[in-house]
């Protein structure tokens, strides 16, 4: 029922495009799970109690419905994927070039801000990815670590 739904193939593709690159801040994965949980109860609308009272679907019933494969570890599934590709890259590709080139100016004082690569790295902390340099020649191995991650519950 639910992989039939408008959601996946429009709206979640819409919302998503381009996530590859995107740093996911608290504030923002709070908004997109919001987002998400909209539409689901949109869509699922309400479940109906054994004494024949309505009530609204929790969050846990919904992401037991998603099987987990909510839209922050999509998002965090792509993020993986396109450093797997971008380190297969041929290193004259642009952008290749400009993933690892070092800027000339001096980071300004105070608390850094979270980088794609810090992201990247804490995602792969969180999966437990060891030498994650030979998993990403591997295509197959480093795919089954995106599709774990989008149902890895935090």
């Amino acid at each position: 029922m639910l992989l039939q739904s408008p959601y996946w193939s429009t709206i979640r593709a819409t919302v998503i495009y381009g996530c590859d690159v995107w740093v996911l801040k608290g504030t923002i994965k709070n908004k997109l799970m919001v987002f998400e949980r909209k539409v689901l109860r949109k869509i699922f609308g309400t479940t109906k109690e054994r004494d024949g009272t309505r009530r609204i679907q929790t969050n846990d019933d919904l992401d037991k419905l998603v099987r987990h494969k909510n839209i922050t570890n999509h998002i965090k599934a792509q993020r993986l994927s396109w450093f797997g590709h971008l380190h297969r890259m041929p290193e004259d590709r642009m952008v290749k070039k400009f993933y690892k080139r070092k800027p000339l100016s001096v980071r300004p004082q105070g608390r850094p801000k979270n980088r794609w690569k810090d992201d990247i790295r804490n995602d792969m902390k969180k999966l437990e990815i060891k030498n994650w340099f030979s998993c990403i020649q591997e295509r197959n191995k480093w795919k089954l670590y995106g599709e774990r991650d989008k149902t890895f519950v935090d």
